[in-house]
């Protein structure tokens, strides 16, 4: 998720019956959408060959290369690579289509995610489906976002708190602003001619494409958490294409990023006390026995680290901005990820980094894998893409302080992310009703600290056929995630027999 996190067919489809028939949906005046036959000028893509040979490196998968067009406004204007990955299904009976895999993001690579995951697939889904991914326009293999910046999504040397006093709250502030304004001019200067071309709108479209050349009727689709976004951004735009899609670790696409930052700070707000209540039960819990005692450890393990910075060897330096990295990241695991979390605090008390440097790990590695294309991505759909000045961020800091006293000044400062973007906007915050789809299965965890359990909520009463299940339990969606075998088997009934959940149900 943004700022805190996150995942081919031997026959040829080009002119084939599914890719003629294809209908596409394209958004009106008022945002509903309006039916269009494919335009003379993208049938070369709908009727494109999509051909599969083994990967390379991974020869148990396929691999294959599918043009897009740059803009779709203008289809003439030159064309985009997008790299695909399959696993065939393995079943010998009635195999139900390809089931398209998106881990999140933005800017994860989905085909890097589906090599390390596919067999983590129960048997009855790898018998049903081809499993595919794509790398969205401008990421990982797929002509991707490069500014050239070498750098983390956010600033490093900048956790001073903003509550230590005006003066290092401003320079705070202003070294985040820096930060940002950094990278967009980077952005500009190294991939300007891309920037405007790599939104989910554009990436549901390229979806439809895929769809055609995959010769499925229907999209069969499993996203999570920035992957629901842009499930149901496909799901809006082309709702009579939709087939069995599950949305799990839902994003609310009528949230603005003021309101999804701040509701994502206390999200994690609801996991820590999650995690503290948990650690207070432990007779051996490094930070105290009661939650309230384990969150004021927190704060002042953190206020340490910024005045002294833990020095472990040459090149390890541990700030209270990093403790906060490790623990943000140990709770979107959820609770496998508790112990090494007890670890990283009883090594942090006694001067030893390595359990915080092993979750630290973690979180630079999501970064790295990332890059740009989260800023590229995310900087053109408002739910993502809050435009803060410093004085505004400044002043936003009491609210998101009351919303989560432990993550909100860490959280405020992702405010200003979009702010110098050099492109605006192109998909505005609204609900997304997606009528006449078939029904769609939306999952949401009750403390998901990275989408919040509201969002789910929130998506499955928007869509007009969402169904929600809930999993009650700690860390970022579930499905295949956390060992829920309510979930997974719930999960895996829908997709392979089509059946929903009855309303109402939760699973733990």
């Amino acid at each position: 998720m943004l700022g805190v996190c996150g995942l081919l067919l031997t026959a040829l489809y080009a002119g084939s019956p599914a890719a003629t028939r294809v209908v596409t949906r394209s958004a009106g005046a008022d945002g509903a959408a309006t039916d269009a036959a494919v335009p003379p000028e993208l049938l070369r893509y709908y009727q494109q060959e999509l051909r599969w040979e083994p990967c390379p490196d991974t020869p148990s998968f396929q691999c294959g290369t599918m043009k897009v067009p740059l803009d779709y406004a203008h289809p003439n204007a030159g064309d985009l690579l997008l790299k695909a990955l399959r696993k065939k299904a393995t079943g010998n009976g009635a195999r139900i289509g390809a089931l398209l895999v998106n881990p999140g993001g933005p800017g994860a690579s989905a085909i890097d995610s589906l090599v390390t995951t596919a067999d983590n697939f129960p048997s009855s889904v790898r018998a049903s489906y081809d499993l595919v991914a794509v790398d969205p326009r401008g990421v990982g293999h797929s002509t991707p976002v490069d500014c050239k910046t070498d750098t983390p999504t956010t600033p490093m040397g900048s956790g001073r708190r903003l509550s230590a006093g005006q003066a290092e709250t401003d320079a705070t502030v202003q070294a985040y602003d820096a930060y940002f304004r950094q990278v967009a001019d980077a952005c500009a200067q190294h991939a300007g001619w891309l920037l405007s071309h790599v939104g989910t709108l554009d990436t549901a479209r390229d979806t439809d494409v895929l769809r055609a050349l995959l010769g499925d009727d229907r999209l069969h689709y499993l996203g999570y958490s920035y992957g629901t976004y842009l499930g149901a951004t496909y799901a809006g735009l082309f709702p009579d294409r939709v087939g069995r899609m599950v949305l799990d670790g839902a994003v609310d696409p009528a949230l603005d990023g003021y309101r999804q930052f701040l509701q994502t700070a206390a999200g994690f707000q609801v996991a820590w006390k999650s995690f503290a209540a948990d650690c207070a039960a432990r007779t051996d819990c490094p930070l105290g026995r009661f939650v309230d005692e384990i969150s004021r450890r927190l704060d002042t393990l953190r206020r340490a680290l910024d005045r002294t910075p833990l020095k472990q060897g040459k090149d390890i330096t541990v700030s209270g901005d990093d403790l906060l990295s490790a623990v943000t990241t140990a709770l979107s695991a959820g609770t496998a990820a508790w112990e090494q979390l007890r670890a990283a605090f009883r090594g942090v008390l006694t001067g030893d980094t390595t359990a915080l440097q092993r979750l630290l790990g973690a979180a630079e590695d999501t970064s790295a894998s990332v890059g740009d294309a989260f800023y590229a991505v995310g900087c053109l759909s408002d739910p993502f893409a809050p435009r803060l000045n410093p004085a505004q961020t400044r002043a936003a800091q009491p609210q998101f302080l009351r919303a989560s006293p432990e993550f909100g000044e860490l959280m405020v400062k992702d405010l200003m992310q979009c702010t110098h973007w050099p492109v605006r906007p192109t998909q505005p915050a609204r609900p997304i009703t997606a009528p006449g789809a078939a029904p769609i299965l939306v999952v949401g965890t009750t403390r998901d600290p990275a989408t919040p359990y509201p969002w789910a909520q929130a998506l499955a009463r928007q869509l007009s056929s969402g169904r929600l299940l809930t999993y009650d339990g700690d860390g970022h969606a579930a499905y295949l995630i956390h060992g829920s075998t309510c979930i997974d088997t719930t999960v895996d009934r829908y997709l392979t027999q089509g059946q929903l959940p009855p309303v109402g149900k939760v699973c733990t």
